[in-house]
């Protein structure tokens, strides 16, 4: 018997589909050991050694998997083909007795695949396992020395993250971007003509505001005429197969999902086989793959829709770290599958892009009428654009096709019968708060963290309460801002962009063998030790700013309600804290919406996992609930 060991029951028994009796395959659940929770685990002193303890509640699984790979002639390690994968396979093999260990990766749990996999066994590669305790270790060494920092200078019960951090301070500048922004007023003039029966509306640049009054009483009785017309035809290029990233950022612009539930979907799909491995920053295509494709859309779309070569694609990014291949399907004949609602949906979004990436460019024809309006001796310009889909080519794999933006049939020197002026006053807008597709562009652009990483950061900033998310967007708390500024003021090198990103770009030379992972925190944690002691002495306490509810404290009757923001959220407290200990519970109310059952208050709660609803205040009297805000507080009706 052959022994073989995955990560998680799923793909342990979509394995079993394929092979037979004379394997045996058994889930370690994850990893097995890690750095203890109780201290650093980590050595400085001799060369960074890391204090690995088996994982609380995983004993009695490695017991099982002692008295199997005693059993066994070979034990197969087959975790996932990256970083922690490896990670994983190494310390399963460190803690199970003395047998013939092998090592096989795969991008696609198809039977396929495994069967290559097992033709070609190799062993642990040292240099993946290497840049994955790196890593754990240089988190561990920021993590455990920095949130002592912040307990004695901020507030007892934070931690800092390297990376995460970093993170926090991006949100944290855009907040402060906002807050400075001044708008600016301009003024856009549409104004809808007619041709015959035909009214199409065009529109004026934007104008100043001290000559938008006169310009538009002159368009009042201006005679309009059609000027130039210029007509272009342009090909949009088909969109590439989805890497963690992009399927992350469509995924929340599409669904509204955090970057957390999409991986969570498609380890799903992953572990039944149904996509290639999702953790990548890769947008290679296996040429088979291709192939099926290139077949697949002559079949459902017609051959003109197939180019006369395949489609290759290149990653921005420096390396690939993770997987070597896109995500697509296994089985790309296979359109739909049924596995659960989410998965479903973003097992299309896998189908449509893998396919749209092996199609045809589209034709769109752009046409471009300028309307001169004369006023006695004065001309005005205005414009409007139509659009004309020519051949949808990789837009037809798309659930639906760009509709058409109708113009009527006109030549340059038509004369045109005015309908309507319509001015309008408008401002510059502030630069908009970050979504988690948003923060995952600016991450992956600026090379902080990696596709596995990016969707870990997001979701612990979260929990630590430095951020919080509302109606999709992520809005810093005072919490998260005080940190940042303590971070940038005494620890600037760790919350530089720059230093995290070229920090990642050693992380990957470790891989590569280029560098050893000691002296890459050698290098690393002498000054940053130094600074810790000098931080530790000369560090001023950094004072949180609380929000006056414009209460009194109803038990010293002296000092005012505020809202503070502590490890479960917000609650209110009084302002004289710590002589005076009382505290409430803190509902955020939605102004101007009553609850449609009962008429009482809606607050904005939260689940156990952290996913914001609406409420009725008279729970539990009352459940009414909603996922989506009211709709009569964007001035609909509800």
């Amino acid at each position: 018997m052959k022994l073989i060991v995955v990560e998680s029951p799923t793909k342990a028994r979509t394995l079993t589909k394929f092979l037979g009796s004379d394997y045996k395959i058994e889930a370690s659940m994850g990893h097995v050991r890690d750095l203890p929770k109780s201290k650093i685990g980590v050595d400085v002193e001799h060369n960074f050694e890391p204090e690995y303890e088996v994982v609380k509640g995983k004993q009695a699984i490695i017991t099982k998997l002692k008295q199997l790979a005693k059993q066994s002639n070979e034990v197969i390690l087959a975790t996932d083909p990256d970083r922690e994968g490896e990670a994983i396979a190494w310390h399963i093999q460190s803690l199970l007795p003395k047998a013939k260990f092998t090592r096989i990766t795969f991008h696609e749990i198809t039977k396929e695949a495994i069967n290559e996999a097992l033709k070609h066994p190799g062993e642990v590669d040292l240099k993946l396992v290497n840049a994955q305790q790196a890593r754990r270790v240089l988190d561990r060494l920021v993590g455990y020395n920095l949130s002592p920092v912040l307990w004695r200078k901020v507030r007892r019960g934070l931690s800092a993250g390297r990376v995460q951090s970093v993170a926090v301070r991006l949100i944290v500048e855009r907040e402060a971007e906002i807050a400075a922004f001044k708008p600016t007023e301009f003024w856009e003039i549409t104004v809808e003509v007619k041709k015959d029966k035909d009214n199409f509306k065009v529109k004026t640049n934007k104008l100043d505001p001290a000559d938008s009054a006169e310009i538009c009483e002159a368009l009042k009785t201006a005679k309009y005429e059609v000027g130039e017309i210029k007509t272009r035809l342009i090909h949009p290029t088909p969109l590439p197969p989805l890497m963690t990233s992009t399927m992350q950022r469509t995924a929340g612009n599409r669904f509204g999902w955090s970057a957390k539930k999409t991986m969570r979907e498609a380890q799903q799909l992953y572990e039944q086989g149904l996509i290639t491995y999702h953790r990548t920053d890769s947008l290679n295509l296996n040429i088979e793959a291709i192939n099926q494709a290139r077949s697949l859309i002559s079949k459902k779309f017609g051959p003109e829709y197939v180019p006369e070569k395949p489609n290759f694609y290149k990653t921005k990014a420096k390396t690939s770290q993770e997987a070597h291949e896109a995500i697509r399907p296994t089985n790309v004949n296979q359109e739909i599958v049924e596995v659960g609602q989410g998965a479903d949906k973003l097992y299309r979004l896998i189908w449509e892009r893998m396919v749209m990436s092996q199609m045809k460019a589209a034709e769109v024809e752009k046409t471009t009428v300028w309307v001169l309006a004369k006023n006695n001796d004065k001309e005005y310009k205005l414009s409007t654009q139509g659009e004309r889909v020519v051949f949808p080519g990789w837009m037809a794999a798309g659930k639906k096709l760009p509709i058409d933006i109708q113009l009527p049939k006109l030549q340059t020197g038509d004369m045109l019968e005015l309908v309507e002026v319509m001015p309008e006053q408008k401002f510059t807008q502030p630069p908009a708060r970050f979504t988690e597709s948003a923060l995952i562009k600016v991450l992956e652009e600026k090379g902080i963290g990696r596709p596995s990483t990016f969707a870990p950061i997001i979701s612990t900033i979260q929990d630590r309460n430095y951020v919080e998310k509302k109606e999709q967007k992520l809005w810093p708390t005072v919490i998260g801002e005080a940190v940042t500024k303590f971070l940038l003021k005494y620890f600037a090198t760790i919350m530089d962009y720059e230093f995290t990103a070229g920090m990642e770009e050693n992380l990957d030379k470790v891989e590569t063998g280029e560098i050893s992972w000691q002296n890459l925190l050698k290098n690393f944690y002498k000054d940053f030790e130094s600074k810790l002691m000098e931080v530790k002495e000369k560090a001023e306490r950094v004072v949180i700013e609380t929000e006056k509810t414009g209460e009194k404290c109803p038990e010293c009757k002296d000092g005012d309600v505020v809202i503070r923001t502590g490890r479960f959220g917000k609650f209110l407290s009084c302002s004289k804290f710590p002589e005076c200990k009382y505290t409430k519970n803190y509902k955020e109310v939605l102004k101007d919406f009553k609850c449609p059952d009962c008429g009482s208050e809606v607050v904005i709660k939260k689940t156990k996992r952290g996913k914001q609803f609406y409420g009725c205040g008279n729970y539990p009297k009352c459940k009414w609930a909603s996922w989506n805000k009211p709709k009569s507080l964007r001035g609909e009706s509800s």
